[in-house]
């Protein structure tokens, strides 16, 4: 009797999807009675995985010219494989099926959690400030207090804020301090650490900011530039702006002053979660002709810039030990604040810098 086509290959079709059914059930019936139902799925879910990827891997594993192929060839007793067999197996199918598709790749997941600072305010950081303290921050002078070291300071941050530069110039047990704070606002974009860091590092520019005296321009440094340590005090380059952030760093300075001659100071800049630290600290004599009127690490001078939404805050204090009769007979007070102002001067205009490079 003859099948006319699509009768023939429907048989045909019939007759493969039963010989197909056949071999799973053959293969389901395989697995060991005493294996619980979890474990049972499991094996099964491997193996007919395994079967189907290899059979559209590899074209001699089934014979399309009809022949079949012997179970014993194909069949794998579960009771009778040692574990390390099967481990072996599966390290060389996955061989093989990286060989045929060496672009195929499992890579682990990639986590990152990055801490998310909310920028702080000017209230937040110095609450206790009046409404006239706060309008002259924001000016573009800032607020100046001068004090002994038997009086108060005006300048009280935040003590949960752990901005405390007073206690440390305190250390060096200084006769006289100067405190100041300034707001200055953005301009072109919000600045970060980054930007502050290298504002800082912009050592050689110090000697280009002057004061003024008379209603004239009066420059207090003529010389600026890094040295090597306070061993070797020859002059230095600046380097260039950074693009990463050091956790923190110690420079030398020389500063050629109008009166005093050559100052030489150590920097030590620390940076944290909101803000930069950089601490100056006079690491030999200073002197007026010759004579000794300032000893080393007698200077201290902490600057600490933040970020807030108001603008840059910069808070700076100041302290120094002066010997009595030579603090009577000079305006202390006028002449570390025109060096203050030309510190304030350097910084701010190494930030706008910073903000016109991007």
């Amino acid at each position: 009797m003859k099948l006319s086509g699509n009768k023939a290959k429907l048989m045909s079709g019939l007759l493969f999807l039963f010989i197909l059914i056949s071999l799973l059930y053959t293969d389901e019936n395989l697995l060991d009675e005493n294996l619980d139902d979890e474990l049972s799925f499991e094996l099964q879910f491997d193996y007919e995985s395994y079967f189907f990827e290899e059979f559209f891997i590899y074209d001699d594993l089934f014979s399309f010219t009809g022949e079949e192929i012997p179970p014993e060839e194909t069949v794998l007793d579960v009771e009778t494989v040692p574990q390390e067999s099967t481990l072996l197996a599966e390290e060389a199918f996955e061989d093989i099926f990286m060989e045929e598709f060496p672009f195929y790749f499992e890579a682990p997941p990639l986590i990152v959690e990055a801490p998310v600072f909310e920028m702080r305010s000017l209230d937040e950081i110095f609450p206790n400030l009046t409404r006239g303290q706060r309008t002259t921050v924001m000016s573009s002078n800032g607020l100046r207090n001068y004090f002994t070291r038997d009086e108060n300071p005006v300048l009280v941050p935040n003590s949960d804020l752990e901005i405390n530069l007073l206690s440390s110039v305190m250390e060096k047990n200084p006769s006289h301090l100067i405190e100041a704070l300034v707001v200055v606002p953005y301009y072109d974009r919000e600045l970060d650490l980054l930007d502050i860091y290298n504002a800082l590092g912009r050592i050689e520019s110090i000697k280009d900011h002057p004061v003024t005296v008379n209603n004239r321009d009066f420059y207090i440094f003529s010389e600026s530039s890094r040295i090597i340590s306070s061993s070797n005090r020859r002059d230095i380059s600046d380097p260039p702006p950074a693009l990463t952030l050091p956790f923190s760093e110690t420079l030398y300075l020389r500063l050629r002053e109008a009166n005093f001659g050559n100052l030489f100071f150590r920097g030590d800049i620390s940076i944290s979660v909101y803000g930069i630290s950089y601490s100056m600290t006079n690491f030999m004599d200073v002197r007026y002709f010759l004579i000794p009127i300032m000893r080393a690490e007698r200077f201290t001078t902490i600057l600490y810039l933040e970020t807030v939404k108001e603008g840059m805050l910069i808070y700076c204090v100041s302290g120094f030990y002066i010997l009595g009769f030579i603090a009577d007979r000079a305006n202390l007070n006028v002449n570390i604040n025109r060096r203050i102002d030309v510190f304030l001067k350097w910084i701010i205009e190494g930030l706008r810098i910073q903000e016109r490079s991007y």
